[in-house]
């Protein structure tokens, strides 16, 4: 404190009598009415580095609670303040003196305040949009459409109508556009403190989770939390995984992943809270676009197990069809694949297709709960992609069909063969 405010009178001591509230105090009666502006970013920072702390975070808390009492106090000298944060904990055990807030959270008129909106892009960034589609060599439109796919889509207001674009996502894209539509989100802000602290003593949910339709109540997204009652998806909306995409019935908000970063991001979190940590390239599962794009179906077959083999027993996902499916999708979308999952045509619908390179790969999934039947089915398989035309449609890449058992006792795949 000294070596920060030392300017304006403040030392750094151990005793109540001259607490840095009480310093803070004193310095506020100096100034003049209206005269001090208050900007202060993550404030829930000290809070969500403590979470899984409870007597610390109560502390934390209290000397939080004392700060925005100072400020209450001496809110003559006080022009505006400004507070912005991830998590809203309990208004009442925080801010309990600093009542005369406006909470603009979700506030329709305050939608486009933390993104660039479709129109600004191109009315404030019309040089680089013109350098980087030249870079490309793409038309102007089409790198529009490509970077509203990749960075835009959060919303931040109730009436689920007004999206923007992440700045620095975007930014990064035009800095270096030569480098392709690469994921900047995850590093920069999409690892938050209190999702983290949260991850350490939760879960999130099983990998089927991924690629379902998710809802709050709107009560609950705009309420404030408390140590005990925090939720999973509404942590994960306000730490921007999920965004709103539309709200109905009133009261019911539907969310979605914002743009194909995120959707990524959120496959990664997935697959290292799997691995307990670890990432697919350390356990030997990492160059799984390499394979796709130019190795066999027996080499997807053995990196498939090694990813598989890997999993922390304790969240060993696999029960059923379903569940394998959802971490294979999991696996390639993290891997920043585009992984559709049961993808229907006339006659039925593919487990899971994905694009890698100049391939189409077609998978089909068989589960077996012993160690018998694994020839049947996958026999079972590979009629299931001949009889229902898997891939018969025209694809301008090579297409690959593979019927794939995972065998639950095994936790791995036991058979497999290319159609």
């Amino acid at each position: 404190m000294s070596r920060c405010f030392g300017t304006v009178g403040f030392q750094y001591v151990d005793d109540d009598l001259n607490s840095a509230a009480g310093q803070l105090s004193t310095w506020l009666q100096t100034l003049r009415l209206s005269s001090l502006v208050v900007l202060i970013d993550e404030y829930d920072a000290p809070l969500t580095s403590c979470l899984n702390q409870h007597e610390l975070f109560n502390a934390v808390r209290g000397q939080l609670s004392e700060f925005y009492a100072v400020l209450k106090s001496h809110d003559r000298a006080l022009r505006f303040v400004f507070i912005t944060g991830i998590t809203k904990f309990n208004k009442m055990r925080i801010f309990s003196e600093l009542n005369n807030l406006s909470d603009i959270s979700l506030a329709p008129r305050f939608g486009s305040l933390l993104g660039y909106t479709h129109e600004e892009v191109q009315t404030y960034f019309g040089p680089y949009i013109a350098k980087s589609a030249e870079v490309l060599s793409i038309g102007q439109n089409e790198l529009l459409d490509l970077l509203a796919a990749h960075y835009d889509g959060f919303c931040f207001e109730e009436s689920g109508t007004k999206k923007v674009f992440a700045p620095w996502s975007l930014l990064n894209f035009f800095a270096q556009p030569d480098r392709g539509f690469k994921d900047y989100w995850f590093e920069s802000g999409g690892r938050p403190a209190v999702l983290m602290e949260y991850l350490k003593s939760h879960t999130i949910k099983e990998p089927e989770e991924y690629a379902r339709d998710k809802t709050i109540s709107l009560s609950a997204l705009t309420g404030s939390s408390d140590v005990e009652t925090l939720s999973d998806i509404g942590l994960l909306t306000q730490a921007g995984y999920l965004t709103i995409k539309s709200v109905e019935f009133g009261n019911t908000v539907f969310l979605d992943y914002p743009n194909l970063e995120v959707k990524r991001a959120m496959a990664q979190l997935y697959t290292e809270r799997l691995l307990d940590g670890k990432v697919a390239g350390q356990v030997g599962a990492g160059p799984i676009v390499k394979v796709l794009c130019e190795e066999s179906a027996e080499s997807v077959f053995h990196i498939l197990n090694r990813l598989f083999l890997a999993i922390d027993y304790q969240r060993y996902p696999v029960r059923d069809e379903a569940s394998l499916r959802a971490y294979v999708q999991v696996y390639f979308a993290g891997a920043g694949l585009d992984v559709k999952v049961e993808h229907h045509n006339a006659h039925g619908r593919s487990d899971l297709e994905v694009n890698a390179g100049n391939r189409h790969w077609i998978f089909e999934f068989k589960v077996v709960q012993g160690n018998k039947g694994e020839t049947e089915k996958l026999s079972e398989a590979v009629e299931q992609i001949k009889q229902r035309h898997y891939g018969d449609q025209q694809y301008s890449k090579e297409v690959k069909k593979v019927a794939l058992v995972f065998s639950v006792e095994a936790r791995q795949f036991v058979k497999w063969q290319e159609v």
